[in-house]
């Protein structure tokens, strides 16, 4: 099944989310694969699109693949944030969990019988002006299924 996440309204590429210490600098979002995050996109840009493959089972409604985490139900997907460092690497510093069953079991359902894509729409910044993190749910999260 292919799950789409569309995130707009990115909150730039400086972060202050630690009052103790210095602003994050060159701020990056992506997607955690297994251990790894891959697939980033700079913290200004006008939006940020995974397209993703996980399985599906709907009923009950439980999705596995390297980019799920968590257990049966309350599986999610991780979007995490970091700074890119001069050599390249990433320092994660603030997650954000999607909860694909959130999308509800009839959604779920089309989307694994291979009738249009998952997608969850959101904002990728908080209240506070930083990037958002913890679990976001209904209504930060808006579900629907595309054609493909």
């Amino acid at each position: 099944m292919r799950l789409r996440i569309v995130g707009v309204d990115l909150p730039g590429r400086t972060a202050d989310t630690d009052p103790a210490g210095p602003p994050y600098r060159d701020v990056h979002v992506g997607v955690q694969r297994r251990d790894e995050v891959v697939d980033l996109v700079p913290g200004d840009a006008a939006s940020a699109v995974w397209d993703l493959e996980v399985t599906a089972k709907p009923e009950p409604v439980d999705f596995g693949g390297p980019f799920v985490h968590g257990r049966r139900g309350a599986r999610f997907v991780y979007l995490a944030w970091g700074s890119v460092a001069a050599g390249g690497g990433f320092h994660t510093f603030r997650r954000a969990k999607i909860h694909p069953a959130d999308a509800g079991a009839g959604l779920v359902t089309e989307a694994a019988a291979g009738r249009g894509v998952l997608v969850a729409r959101l904002g990728l910044t908080d209240a506070r002006g930083g990037p958002v993190c913890a679990t976001v749910r209904p209504p930060l999260v808006r579900w629907e299924l595309v054609p493909e």
